[in-house]
């Protein structure tokens, strides 16, 4: 579980071929202590750390993860957002994330206004049900709040400390991101279908 706080940027040293149609990934790593097995949030997907030293640490994607998100768009030299898994007592800030990414989303308009920037994001058609005004939504592993939504389009603000200290300050139009609903309502979703039934 994760919260959508960013803790750092990182950057892709490696990506080589994992079985017929996975990845193993490694990573610049920020971080003064990782564990074997820890979970870690790569732009919003969640994976495990396979090995690790002073440096770097690596990570395998499974053909799955790759095929849902952007991970496997990412080349050496890519900036990437991390956040280590949230333990137990501490603060959550941003909103409960669990780095399952439900589908790629692509930047439609941006525009600065001051020190932020007002961010336009084109949501999967299947998944635009679930975003709501004054919800949460993740991209790229970051929780942002919805300003408004218009059919498949939803409207965010990047405050300049988001821009400064996440991968979303180099966002383009046409960027892809991961996308990740807000858990809630992937819930309560699943009961009013299955009340129906």
């Amino acid at each position: 579980m994760f919260t959508g706080l960013v803790e750092a940027k990182s950057r892709v040293l490696s990506k080589e071929p994992l079985g017929a149609q996975g990845a193993r990934f490694v990573f610049d790593s920020p971080f003064t202590w990782l564990s074997l097995g820890e979970s870690i949030a790569i732009s919003g997907a969640c994976l495990t750390v396979v090995s690790f030293d002073d440096h770097s640490f690596s990570v395998d994607a499974s053909p799955e993860t790759l095929r849902l998100t952007t991970l496997g768009e990412l080349k050496a030299g890519d900036a990437i957002n991390l956040e280590r898994a949230l333990s137990a007592g501490a603060r959550l800030g941003g909103h409960l994330v669990s780095g399952h990414v439900d589908g790629v989303g692509t930047i439609t308009s941006l525009k600065m206004v001051d020190e932020m920037c007002e961010l336009s994001v084109s949501v999967p058609h299947e998944l635009s049900r679930f975003v709501a005004k004054k919800g949460s939504l993740t991209v790229d592993g970051v929780s942002l709040t919805v300003n408004e939504i218009e059919g498949d389009v939803a409207q965010l603000l990047l405050i300049g400390h988001t821009r400064a200290v996440t991968t979303l300050g180099a966002l383009q139009v046409g960027s892809r991101v991961n996308i990740e609903i807000d858990l809630v309502a992937r819930y309560v979703e699943r009961l009013l279908s299955t009340r129906e039934a």
